[in-house]
């Protein structure tokens, strides 16, 4: 109960017992909240003392009254108890650890502690002064923050002496700050995916949730609340069995342990490194391996211990087991399946069974593997090519004869159509189908060739297929360009001039003759 002046006490009683007002209406008379309006009246009851009596009190006396039983010794002696405000910060990032079972704990040896209220006064007070990254409990092994250094490191190329800048990836474990720092030589998709697994393995085990940046490389979009993460970076998450939640834009307070953790690094490690000449990243790499581990073994002032010690005793316990295969990273496309059943990709085919015909797939490719999916179901599974224009066809997709759609196309038909437009298209097309291991790999190219006529014209797709043969053109990207400039006109001038003997035996025509003298 607040102590106040006595004249009010008798006020309130008076107001109360005398007047019958409320507590309410005496609070806005007097300024005696209506707990501590309660108190005295209660204490009055018990007393059974009459009002007239104890109005006619000196102060003091009733001071004496309602204050006696509780002597300044009993409050000193529930506040002289000292705790240790950094053990019970690192406490609370244990999972499941609760504030009022560490204050259970505490009253256990110490029965005169002051009330959980103020115990929970106490440490708000204390989260004020700490460091703001260590101000939220992060729990152990739950979040691994992750960004990019502002700053980068020069690479020099030995033969050209040119610059190349490294970029600088660095993690943070929430609850002991245990940090990674990796060098690569761009932020692209690839190489932050194998940061993320080269940090995994440091760390000897996974988190739960991953906290990166806005990156191009982790995220495609991030507005109102809806992420859409990069599908390469989701299934690497996936792999691992990891959550990621990337950081919301433009709210620092979400990455603050990591952005403090760069700062660190660049201090500690990238300026210590700044008067070294580095050949490649992996020299670069090795260095920062053995400066981040002083790093992490340097204390940590408010803890008085390291971020290693902190790591054993907060993270380490609490992350997921890795997974007995590294993670291979891998790429993702959307495709149609062509009339030929096969999915272009990198300028190589892969089949699928020729019942997906004009579908549209997933493709999801490795250096080593090509997978075809249709609405999450494999249908194909490829090795991966290398060489240029190469196709990888399984004999189970083909149908009978190679023919689509029960012979709607097939390559007499086809034949058919180019032979109706002239000599030249139809040697063309011969020319392109035997170029295949597969005739029908052929067949959306000789289809798209014969099309142009219904936009240029017979005459000009004869005209151009000659051209096209004779010069072993069999792109259909470089067909349509010629016939859009109409380069191949140039052919024909070419050959007029040679077959035109008025032509050649001009006055002003040198001839070959005149650079074989030998006088020139």
């Amino acid at each position: 109960m607040r102590r106040i002046r006595m004249s009010k006490i008798k006020e309130v009683l008076r107001l109360k017992y005398l007047n019958l007002l409320s507590n309410r209406q005496i609070q806005t008379i007097t300024g005696v909240s209506r707990n501590s309006i309660a108190n005295y009246a209660n204490s009055f009851n018990e007393m059974n003392l009459s009002l007239d009596h104890t109005l006619k009190l000196e102060d003091e006396e009733v001071e004496q009254l309602f204050h006696s039983k509780k002597p300044l010794v009993s409050k000193i002696s529930t506040t002289v108890v000292e705790i240790d405000w950094n053990n019970i910060h690192q406490e609370l990032c244990k999972k499941g650890m609760t504030r009022k079972l560490l204050y259970e704990e505490i009253v256990i040896s110490n029965p005169n502690i002051y009330s959980y209220s103020q115990f929970n006064r106490y440490y708000n007070k204390f989260v004020k002064t700490v460091n703001p990254s260590m101000r939220q409990i992060h729990y152990g092994g739950d979040k691994l923050f992750i960004d990019y250094s502002g700053l980068t490191m020069p690479i020099v190329n030995q033969r050209t002496g040119e610059i190349n800048k490294a970029q600088i990836f660095v993690t943070v474990l929430g609850a002991s700050g245990y940090t990674y720092v990796h060098a690569s030589m761009s932020q692209s998709t690839k190489d932050f995916i194998n940061s993320h697994v080269n940090a995994f393995y440091f760390y000897g085990g996974v988190p739960n949730i991953l906290v990166p940046d806005n990156l191009k490389a982790a995220v495609i979009s991030n507005k109102k609340g809806i992420v859409k993460l990069n599908d390469a970076y989701a299934d690497m998450g996936r792999h691992y069995g990891i959550a990621i939640q990337p950081a919301r834009p433009y709210k620092p307070q979400d990455k603050s342990k990591v952005e403090l953790g760069v700062k660190a690094i660049q201090r500690w490690i990238l300026m210590k490194l700044r008067h070294h000449t580095f050949f490649n990243v992996d020299e670069l790499n090795e260095q920062i391996n053995k400066l981040i581990d002083l790093y992490n073994e340097r204390k940590v002032r408010r803890f008085n211990k390291s971020r290693t010690e902190l790591f054993e005793l907060l993270d380490k316990p609490y992350l997921h087991p890795l997974r007995a295969n590294r993670y291979i990273y891998k790429e993702f496309k959307k495709a149609t399946v062509g009339i030929d059943y096969h999915v272009e990709l990198l300028g190589n085919g892969y089949s699928v069974p020729y019942i997906y015909l004009g579908k549209k797939v997933e493709v999801t490719y490795s250096s080593t593997s090509v997978v075809i999916s249709l609405d999450g179901n494999v249908i194909a599974h490829h090795k991966r090519l290398f060489q240029a224009y190469t196709d990888s066809t399984m004999k189970e997709h083909m149908p009978a004869e190679h023919q689509y759609q029960y012979e709607k196309w097939n390559s007499r038909r086809i034949l058919h159509w180019a032979n109706s437009l002239g000599v030249f298209t139809t040697s063309l097309v011969q020319k392109i189908m035997d170029s295949k291991s597969h005739e029908v790999r052929s067949f959306k190219s000789c289809i798209a060739i014969l099309s142009f006529s219904k936009i240029y014209g017979k005459e000009e797709i004869e005209m151009v297929s000659k051209v096209a043969f004779e010069s072993n053109i069999l792109k259909v990207s470089s067909i349509e360009s010629m016939l859009k400039t109409k380069s191949y006109l140039y052919y024909y001038t070419q050959q007029t001039s040679v077959n035109n003997p008025c032509l050649n035996s001009h006055d002003n025509i040198r001839g070959g003759a005149y650079y074989a003298k030998s006088d020139i």
